[in-house]
């Protein structure tokens, strides 16, 4: 008999953006005053861009594979005990300079504000040698705005596998995230940085770059989606409502940009992953900390069914 070849692929690679997040719940985000304050106990997660999106891809039943640099301390034990008790396919090598750490703030509506430690040495990149066999195996690759993939573009390319990317809080101009912004084939980004200037920036990414399609997230106020074949009409997506309250809003765009793609990859229109990803954002507000809960396709489908139904979304 012989094997079957599919097998023997992803559905997703994932590369680069694993790390731990300390999360400290707070009233506000604001110094108060003297020098100290009682707050909620303060936890480490499991967390970054890469291991939510990693993270959700995989509960969504999608064949998932995840490759980043991991430190040989304390909080790279904690991401490999993390990964196995999911069943995540993960590999790595070693973090010259350990495994990347955040602080977070969350105030009481769930808000957040993140210092990152970018630890990774400028020059450390994913050697083709170990990515490059698995970049061969996958459908698509996710590359989280990390440097130590900014060189795989091309080489994805040259593959014939379509890239999306996340870049966060980018202000539209900072050079850094030109990779990324021009580079990849799905591009997704907060409106945080840029605010009344979504619409220009997707334009920009979309002119300048190979994007068959850009994508503004901006929390309460929803989602703003411009596709190459259309360009000059940025559709605007309102958030969805849910019955649970928020939370913390740590992975929410992670866990949008998962099931948008998820529901594009089966076929469905921009209505219908626009949807989805709201739903999917949404769910992730309502859990604490960052990345511990996924919603699954069934919860998804069911979640995205359920407004349809009253009427609230287009068909």
């Amino acid at each position: 008999m012989g094997t079957d070849p599919a097998a023997d692929r992803y559905d997703v690679l994932v590369v680069g953006g694993c790390g731990v997040d300390t999360i400290v719940r707070v009233e506000e985000l604001a110094i108060p005053g003297g020098d100290s304050v009682s707050v909620p106990p303060v936890r480490d997660y499991v967390a970054h861009t890469g291991n939510g999106v990693a993270l959700g891809f995989h509960a969504l039943g999608r064949r998932t594979k995840f490759l980043d640099f991991l430190g040989d301390d304390a909080a790279g034990r904690l991401v490999l005990d993390r990964y196995a008790s999911v069943g995540l396919d993960f590999a790595h090598l070693p973090a010259p300079a350990g495994t990347p750490r955040s602080v977070n703030l969350v105030d009481r509506e769930g808000r957040r504000f993140s210092f990152f430690d970018g630890r990774h040495p400028a020059d450390l990149l994913m050697p083709l040698s170990f990515c490059g066999p698995h970049l061969e195996r996958a459908a698509h690759v996710h590359l989280s705005r990390s440097h130590v993939n900014r060189e795989l573009f091309d080489v994805a390319r040259r593959l014939g596998v379509p890239v999306s990317t996340d870049l966060h809080a980018w202000d539209g101009t900072d050079p850094s995230a030109h990779p990324w912004a021009y580079g990849a084939d799905y591009v997704f980004m907060s409106a945080a940085g840029v605010g009344p200037r979504a619409a220009e920036v997707l334009r920009d990414v979309v002119g300048r770059g190979r994007a068959r399609l850009a994508v503004a997230t901006d929390g309460a106020d929803g989602s703003y989606v411009l596709e190459r074949a259309r360009p000059d009409r940025v559709r605007h997506f309102p958030a969805v409502r849910t019955e649970r309250p928020v939370v913390d809003s740590n992975g929410a765009g992670d866990a949008y940009v998962t099931a948008f793609l998820h529901t594009l990859f089966d076929g469905g229109d921009i209505d219908r992953c626009a949807l989805a990803g709201s739903v999917s954002g949404a769910f992730a507000c309502g859990h604490h900390g960052t990345h511990e809960v996924q919603i699954t396709a069934a919860e998804l489908a069911a979640g995205s069914e359920r407004l349809r139904a009253r009427g609230s979304v287009a068909p």
